[in-house]
Order: C-alpha cells, then structure tokens, then sequence
C-alpha cells in the first residue's frame, strides 16, 4: 500500500539488502533514554544521513506515537507509561533482566542428552519420556529462544545479538534470520493489526477448512518452515543465502546424527519421523496463540491508524497465566504479550514484571487491556473461522479518543 503515513513509513522495502538491514539489537536504547523534546528533529535528521532505526516503534515509544511533542494530553500516555517501565527496568538486576530467560533456555539445552539417551532405550515408557523431553527442549529453544534472540533480549553487545539471531533462528528454527527478524520487528510489531501490513494475514490459510486448519496442518510446520525460508532466500545476497543453508542444515544434520550414533536408531526413515514428532510436538498451540491474539481484535487502515498506545491496546490480547506455555513459549507470546507489544525489546521475565505497571496505568487512564481465556478464543476461532479466517476483517476507527 502507497498511502501509509511517512512516520511510519520504511526508507527501503523489506527485503532489501545492504546494511540497513534490521539487526536484532536497534532500538532498544530507546527504552533508557529520556525525551528530548526534539525527537521530530531527530528522526528528520536520521532520515538525511540514512541511519537506521529498528522499527519505527521505538521511536514512537518515546515521543507518544511518531507526531513530536506537538501534542498534550492523552497524546503523551506512551510517554508517561515508558517512564514508569524505565524507572522498574533500571532498578532491575541482570538476573531479571536476562538471566532467568537465559538459564531457562541453558536448561533447555541440558535436557537434549538425557533425551537422546532415553530414545535409545526398548522400553516403551522410557522412549516416550526421551521423546516428551526432545519435543519440550526444541520448543523452548526454537520458540522462546527464536523469539528472544529476534528482539535482541539475549545480549547488550549487538554483535552477540547478531550470533544468537542467527543460532537460534537459523541453526535450531530452520529458517532465515534475516526474514525472521525483519518480518517480525519491521512489519509485525511497527504496523500491528494495520491492513496489508502487520494484520497477521500470513497466517491465513483461507482454502482450509477449520479443523484441518486448527487441529492438522500445524503438524506440518516443521516442515514448512525451512520450505518457507528458501523461498525467502531469492532477496538475500549470496553470501547471507549460503551461510543459511549452511546453518539450517548444520542444525537439521546435528539432530539427524545424534539420533543414528547416540539413540541408535537403525534407519533414516525412523530417524526423520523421530525428527518430526519433536518438532511438532507444540506445534499447534504455536499456531493458536499467533492467532488468538491479533486476529479478531480491531485492525486498522495504514492511513488512518491510531497513536501506539491504542493500537497496542485495541490490537493485542493477552492469554492467562498457563504453566506449561509460560514456560515454553515465554511470558511475552502467552500472558504478557500486550506488555511485548508495547515495549518489544523486553525479556520474557521483564514483560512480566512490568505487567502490573502496564495493566493498572492502562486501566487507570480507561484504555482496554484484553485478556482472554485459551479456550475461549479456541471456541471462538471454531465457530466464526469462516469470519476471522477468511473473509477480510473489518477496518475500525477509533473516533474520539485522540
């Protein structure tokens, strides 16, 4: 789309190469610095020397929604709620800020041996717990940890930001680092729920019909995955394409090895169903809450969007607490994704550390903060899957609050 607003607008289309490409680390400072007053001046200036920012929204966080301090106000909560986080994430340890997430996926990485050992064994019930243990292990890693390391929430040093980006996401998530990140952090999280930009429509399969949608084909995304990623791999340049392949299959092969040489598996057949049992093991409640949350709430025009704050708080939703997914998928895709939304650069353990911040300050200023129960979105998606899925989602306007 042409007519999108020049605040938010991308010096370059996604995709394209060069360095300006997005990094995992840019734009997380913004998080730490103070308003200047001048922050319309500022971007102007980045835009003449070609400096660029990691999403527009970290701008945004900082000058109440990309039009300068022009305005009072309600035009100024996303000021106000970023320095109540500044003040929590400052008096915060390195331990809350990166190192419970850290040591949850170190564990991750120490259940891997046990559960090749265990998928050596003859007894049935030792094979399936060597099993469950894979299928939890490679769902930490490549879910909570793809999604930490493409928000640059494993490191301050932008060059061991970039190595997790491309371990995580390329070696252990199959897919490419560059796409991942840019059509996260670019796309998703600076034009969330706005038509033909961020409005989650990548994920719509409209000629499935719901239970096979719902219930059958995420079964299928570890092996859409790396499909996906080489089709993205025509707008890298040669040298980002080959060393994907390289990692993608250095991961692919690792697993595939240890399977034959330490779980003694006979044949490559088995080998690859073991493979693909474990990395869909959590495959479907992946799909679900990349679904649940956006899909369904308001979604915008890309010339006609709101301030941050509303699009944040009318866009996202936040599932409850859930020990297992919590755990798995991190804090910031289960029950504190509204506190993602707003502040994307935080661990999953500072999400949820903030959460009462963001949700009393939301509710005291009379903004939404959604929640929602798994099922019920679930029961939701089942009966109006022809509404949410398929047809195209009605554009809301907030009148009057801005």
């Amino acid at each position: 789309m042409q007519n999108v607003p020049e605040e938010w607008r991308e010096e370059q289309s996604v995709g394209g190469g060069g360095e300006n490409d997005v990094k995992p680390w840019e734009g997380r400072e913004a998080l730490f610095l103070t308003n200047t007053g001048n922050s319309k001046q500022d971007m102007d200036k980045r835009k003449e020397t070609g400096v660029k920012e990691r999403g527009k929204e970290n701008g945004e966080m900082m000058n109440g929604g990309g039009k300068g301090t022009e305005g009072t106000g309600k035009e100024s909560l996303m000021m106000e709620l970023t320095r109540l986080v500044q003040k929590t994430v400052k008096e915060s340890s390195w331990w809350e800020r990166r190192g419970i997430d850290i040591t949850i996926l170190a564990l991750a990485f120490l259940l891997l041996p046990p559960a090749f050992l265990l998928l050596g064994s003859s007894q049935v019930l030792v094979f399936v717990l060597g099993m469950v243990l894979m299928g939890v292990s490679h769902a930490v890693i490549t879910i909570k940890g793809t999604h930490l390391a493409s928000h640059g929430s494993l490191s301050e040093s932008p060059a061991w930001a970039e190595v997790w980006a491309v371990f995580f996401i390329e070696v252990c998530g199959s897919f490419t680092a560059r796409a991942g990140v840019t059509g996260h952090i670019k796309m998703h999280h600076a034009h969330t729920n706005v038509i033909g930009l961020g409005d989650s429509s990548t994920w719509k399969i409209p000629c499935l019909p719901r239970t096979v949608y719902l219930f059958i084909a995420p079964l299928a995304v570890p092996i859409i995955t790396p499909l996906v990623a080489l089709g993205q791999l025509k707008d890298h340049s040669v040298s980002q394409a080959l060393r994907t392949v390289l990692m993608v299959f250095l991961g692919f092969y690792s697993q595939y090895w240890l399977l034959i040489h330490v779980s003694g598996f006979q044949g490559p057949y088995s080998s690859l169903l073991c493979m693909l049992l474990c990395r869909a093991m959590f495959s479907i409640p992946y799909i679900h809450v990349n679904v649940f949350q956006h899909i369904g709430l308001s979604m915008f025009s890309p010339t006609r969007r709101p301030k941050r704050i509303y699009q944040m708080t009318h866009g996202v939703l936040n599932l409850p607490r859930n020990p297992l997914l919590d755990w798995i998928f991190g804090h910031s895709l289960i029950n504190c994704h509204v506190e993602h939304h707003l502040f994307p650069f935080l661990s999953d353990h500072m999400c949820l550390k903030v959460k009462p911040i963001v949700s009393q300050y939301l509710k005291e200023k009379e903004l939404p903060y959604q929640e929602d129960r798994y099922f019920s979105r679930l029961q939701l998606f089942f009966h109006k899957y022809q509404e949410l899925m398929v047809f195209a989602p009605p554009i809301t306007e907030l009148v009057g609050v801005q």
